[in-house]
Parts: C-alpha cells; structure tokens; sequence
C-alpha cells in the first residue's frame, strides 16, 4: 500500500510539474535602469564630428497594471561640426515622468510602454571655453534648459532580477542655443 501511494504521488508531482515564473511588474517594485546609446543619427566615422552620445541612470517604480514612474538623470554630449574637428555640446538634465503599457505578454516577459517625461537641467557649449583652436570665438552660452521627452521603450526579462531595455526617444528642449530637437536610440539594463 505504501509503494502504492508513493508511485501516485511521484506520477502526480511529474504530471503537474510545470514552468514556475517569478512574479514581475507588481504595483511597487522598484528597480535602478542604466541607459546609454546614440544621439542625432548612428554613429560611423564618416558622421563622426556630427553624432553624440547619452549615458542615463534612473529609478523605476512600477503602478498597477505594470505602468511605471521614472525619476532620473542623464548626460547627453554631442558634437557639432567645425572645420576638421567638432565643438561639443553637452546637457545635463534631470527627468520624472511617466510610461503606460500598451502590449505586453501574458507572462509579462516582453513589454512595450511609451512615455512622457519632464526635463530641466543645463547646457555647456565647448565645456565653458569661448576661444576656439583656431582663435575664433564662440558665442554660444552655457544656459539652463527645459522640456520633454517622449519615449517608446520595449523591457525583456533576462533573469527574475535583470531587464533588458530598448528605447528611442525625442527630446524637446527650450533655452537652448543648438537645436530644439534631439532623437536618441539606445539600450539599457
């Protein structure tokens, strides 16, 4: 009688044995996402007095229905073009917004949300310098900056505790001297 009910139970635990997920996006989990790609265009070194880059660290909390917050700052450098070289500029902002889920998996392994964000921070032009190579003078200024930014962002889970991030973004800045609108395309973990 004993191998008996050994035998069933053995057969039931390999019957219902399945995949066991971890529980994830649940309202209140918290996680640190650091972001780095390109800035205005791919980089290659036929553009390369042309393009920048973005480094970005940031806090997420995630709301009901796998919605999240964002608070973060990030570092965005780019080079404008100038007689063999290239002047850079460089912003410094911080962000908060907000990212809605619009498709996502069952298992919620694979999740697509876009966002909106609020930006302020400040900008440097050739790192404070106005006297260029050349002796030409620069008549940029360093100012502070403000905006948004909108941002369609896909998450793959990795592992239980690891996210890989994929964004494209298009920042919108006022105050500043170099051009209004910035299209960023990166990745994150």
């Amino acid at each position: 009688m004993k191998r008996l009910i050994l035998l069933c139970t053995f057969v039931l635990c390999l019957a219902l044995s399945g995949i066991v997920h971890a529980q994830r996006v649940l309202p209140g989990m918290q996680g640190i996402q650091v972001t780095g790609g390109m800035v205005d265009g791919f980089y290659s070194s036929g553009n390369k007095n042309e393009t920048g880059y973005y480094l970005g660290a940031a806090m997420a909390t995630y709301t009901r229905n796998a919605n999240k917050w964002v608070i973060g700052a990030e570092f965005l450098n780019r080079y404008y073009p100038y007689k063999t070289g290239g002047i850079p500029v460089s912003q410094f902002t911080a962000e908060g917004g907000y990212y809605l889920r619009f498709l996502s998996d069952p298992n919620r392994i694979v999740l697509f949300s876009l966002g909106g964000s609020a930006l302020a921070g400040y900008e440097t032009s050739n790192w404070g310098e106005k006297r260029l190579f050349d002796g030409a003078t620069l008549r940029n200024e360093d100012r502070f900056i403000y905006g948004g930014a909108i941002t369609l962002e896909m998450e793959t889970y990795l592992a239980d505790r690891v996210v890989l991030l994929l964004t494209a973004r298009e920042r919108v800045l006022f105050g500043t001297t170099t051009g209004h609108f910035h299209t960023q395309f990166g990745m994150g973990i």
